[in-house]
């Protein structure tokens, strides 16, 4: 079995947590309220690994997310190596189309799903999302529920989250008003 490390790194909406085996980043975490709960939840994910300086792809993948965090595009982060082996091949395929969408853009759980071939699988699709192990690698925050609504985001914070790495982005969801209900 490979050797696996991690390491909890401050950005501009909190530290986020990051996994890694030789070959590719096995895990990255969105924060958990501080630097103690992310790296609790992200030695809970990965019992095996060992907090450690991360190697070189990784401190790429690193810098990358901070960016992203601070309101640039960096190219880099579509580039970061992902291992996909721990998920069912459905959410591989989800996760795939989520990377190839560009910062400061969005796209629903049903086009998605059309994308995937399968348009009636926005449900699953949103579970696939939910689950993400590479978060905000794989941008599960680009995807939004029908009609542009902000959906659910599983993260710490919840929609919140969702909301302000969005906005980071220069993307502003409307929140329905009591006209809109």
């Amino acid at each position: 079995m490979a050797t696996q490390g991690f390491a909890v790194y401050e950005t501009a909406i909190g530290h986020c947590g990051i996994a890694w085996d030789e070959q590719a980043v096995i895990g990255s975490q969105l924060p958990e309220g501080g630097e103690g709960p992310t790296r609790a939840r992200i030695a809970r994910r990965f019992p095996g690994a060992v907090e450690q300086e991360p190697p070189a792809h990784v401190r790429r993948a690193i810098d990358a997310v901070r960016a992203l965090l601070r309101g640039e595009d960096p190219p880099e982060l579509t580039r970061v190596p992902l291992d996909f082996s721990r998920v069912p091949p459905f959410h591989a395929r989800v996760y795939e189309v989520a990377l190839g969408i560009p910062v400061g853009r969005t796209m629903t759980y049903g086009e998605i799903a059309t994308r995937l071939g399968d348009p009636g699988s926005a449900r699953a699709v949103g579970q696939a999302l939910g689950s993400n192990p590479f978060a905000p690698i794989v941008p599960c925050h680009r995807i939004l529920a029908a009609g542009g609504k902000k959906g659910g985001f599983s993260a710490h914070g919840g929609t919140r989250t969702k909301l302000r790495i969005l906005e980071i982005e220069g993307v502003h969801v409307e929140e329905p008003t009591l006209f809109d209900l």
